[in-house]
Formats: structure tokens, C-alpha cells, sequence
């Protein structure tokens, strides 16, 4: 047990003094985030790092001593490698996305082996390619990405603790730890974003946990919807209109509704800090929800997607006047 609680230690340790290392160095502006009309920053900033938030996590992980962790790990380096490539250099999406879809068919194949689960396979993967690529459309503003990751990853641990699998409450711990060391660089004003090598690889890990906790009996498959519910119903909302007029989904915008906030005056920290609270009301009520009845959790889900739809319906009225009163 000593060996876990020194992972989480490690991760936190190592995330913060390699991006501490890699901001004073230099060697974090290999790449960097350019201000363009898209963005919601205005100078160049740092997209490396995704780069010190897996290293610590997997530090982390080798101090766990889970050889299971093991294909997770080979899995989330074979994204964090396109994602980086795709941020210093540039790669087609195309090729982002087979590599996404081979990493989710392989982890859905090893999670769900049995031919008894052959129905869930294919939406299952989807799942995962969507987990990932919606946690790299919702990394736009300081500090939001990395506190979600923080506080998911968390419930994601205390589901598991309560469950009685303490191997899976420090494996995702260690993400979570490594997050908050992160969110030191990237809380507002931000020193360092994630980059695709660092979204990319949450997005796998939340789908990819997400599936593996249900799949061993810890939750029931609403859990993870619900645990990460602000990033997706945010972004699964905005891709659906952005899909319905006819705008291609893949192209990097500032239509989400995190976005439409800060465009109307809200700071990166009140956006982040209210993410944050909306994030920590919904994982606590799945936790609550893990021990209600069908019918109860049921209505759990009925009334966070009321919440849901009014607070998108508050800020789409607000977005509409503040386009009639913005100057031309």
C-alpha cells in the first residue's frame, strides 16, 4: 500500500518539476500556440504540456507495480506520439483520427474480450474516439481541461474506493494528481496548455476508464457520462448545430458555450471555476446516484439533463443579445 500512496506522491512531483524544468529551459516552447482569429488568447503561448502531465503519470503508474497498467500506458504514449507530432509539426487529420480509432478498437478489444459483449463493441469504440477527440475540443481556456481531469479522474478513484477495487482508485488517482500539479502552470493566466499530446491522452483515459469500471461491476455505464457531463454535453451539443448547419465539425472554432462566456466578458477563472462546480455537483450526485435504485438513478439523470438544457438555453439567449448589442 506504501508503493500506491508514493506513486501518487511521485506523479504530482514529477508532472510539476519536469513542466517547472521545461518553462525555464526553454524546451516547452518547441511548440507553441499561435493567436489567431480562433483563439481566445491573444500572445504565444506553450502547447507542451501534455508532454510533463504523462511522465508523471507514468512515473506514477511504475511505482503502482500493475502490469495491467502496462497496455493503458502503451496506449496512451501512442497518442500522446501522433498528438505531439500533430503539435510542433502538423499531421492530417485523417491519420489522428485512424490512430485513434485503432488505439480505441484495441483498448475496447482488451477490456471486453468475451464474445458475449460483441454488440457493445462497435459503439464502445466510438465512445472512446469521441471521449477523446470532445476532451481536445473543450481544452480552450486556462485552467479547464486540467481541472476536469482533476476532479473526474477523482470521482473516477472514489467510485472505485467505494467499490472495493483499490487498484483502479490509484491508477486513476495518479492521473488526477498529476493534473493537479499541471493545473499550477495552466490555472489563469496560463503559462502552458495541454496541447493534443496532453488532451488527446485524457480523453482516451477518461473513455477508457469509464468502460473498465463498468465493465468490472464498480458503476453502471451512466456513471462516466454523468462524472464528465460539462465537457460532453458542451461539446456534443456544439458539434451537433455546428453538424445541423452544415459547418465542418473537425475545424477549430470558438462556438462552444465555455467559449461564448469568456467571448461575452467572463474571465478564463470564472469560466474554469464554474466548469469546476458544475463538474463537482455532477460527480457527487453519480456517486449518490451509485446507490439508488434503477428508478432513482433514473431520476438523477432526468433532472442534471433539465440543468443541462436550461443553462445551454440561458447562455444561447444571452449569446443572441450580446451579438445584437456588440459594435459592428
Amino acid at each position: 500500500m506504501i508503493w500506491s500512496w508514493a506513486g501518487l506522491f511521485a506523479a504530482f512531483a514529477a508532472t510539476y518539476v519536469l513542466l517547472l524544468g521545461m518553462l525555464r529551459s526553454g524546451v516547452a516552447r518547441m511548440a507553441l500556440d499561435m493567436p489567431n482569429q480562433r483563439s481566445l488568447h491573444t500572445s504565444p503561448v506553450p502547447r507542451t504540456g501534455g508532454l510533463g502531465l504523462m511522465a508523471g503519470i507514468l512515473i506514477g503508474w511504475a511505482l503502482l507495480g500493475g502490469v495491467w497498467l502496462v497496455p493503458f500506458a502503451v496506449m496512451g504514449g501512442a497518442l500522446l506520439a501522433i498528438s505531439l507530432a500533430d503539435d510542433i509539426s502538423g499531421v492530417a487529420f485523417g491519420w489522428r483520427l485512424l490512430v485513434h480509432f485503432v488505439v480505441a478498437a484495441v483498448c475496447v478489444g482488451m477490456v471486453f474480450p468475451s464474445p458475449v459483449h460483441v454488440g457493445w463493441y462497435v459503439p464502445l469504440v466510438l465512445f472512446v474516439v469521441w471521449m477523446i477527440n470532445l476532451y481536445n475540443f473543450m481544452d480552450g481556456a486556462d485552467g479547464l481541461a486540467g481541472g476536469m481531469a482533476f476532479g473526474g479522474f477523482g470521482m473516477y478513484g472514489m467510485a472505485s474506493w467505494l467499490g472495493g477495487d483499490q487498484e483502479l482508485a490509484f491508477a486513476v488517482w495518479t492521473i488526477a494528481l498529476s493534473s493537479l500539479a499541471f493545473l499550477f502552470f495552466n490555472f489563469s493566466p496560463a503559462r502552458i496548455f495541454l496541447g493534443d499530446s496532453g488532451s488527446v491522452p485524457l480523453g482516451f483515459f477518461a473513455g477508457a476508464w469509464g468502460i473498465w469500471g463498468w465493465e468490472r461491476g464498480i458503476w453502471d455505464f451512466w456513471f462516466p457520462l454523468l462524472v464528465f457531463s460539462p465537457f460532453i454535453m458542451d461539446a456534443s451539443v456544439t458539434l451537433a448545430k455546428r453538424g445541423l448547419t452544415g459547418e465542418r465539425i473537425w475545424q477549430a472554432h470558438r462556438e462552444h458555450y465555455y467559449q461564448r462566456l469568456i467571448r461575452m466578458g467572463w474571465s478564463h477563472r470564472s469560466v474554469a471555476l464554474g466548469e469546476f462546480g458544475l463538474m463537482a455537483l455532477a460527480g457527487v450526485t453519480g456517486l449518490f446516484g451509485l446507490q439508488m435504485t434503477r428508478v432513482g438513478q433514473l431520476g438523477v439523470l432526468v433532472v442534471w439533463g433539465g440543468v443541462y438544457l436550461l443553462l445551454m438555453r440561458w447562455v444561447d439567449i444571452k449569446w443572441a443579445a450580446y451579438l445584437i448589442n456588440s459594435p459592428r
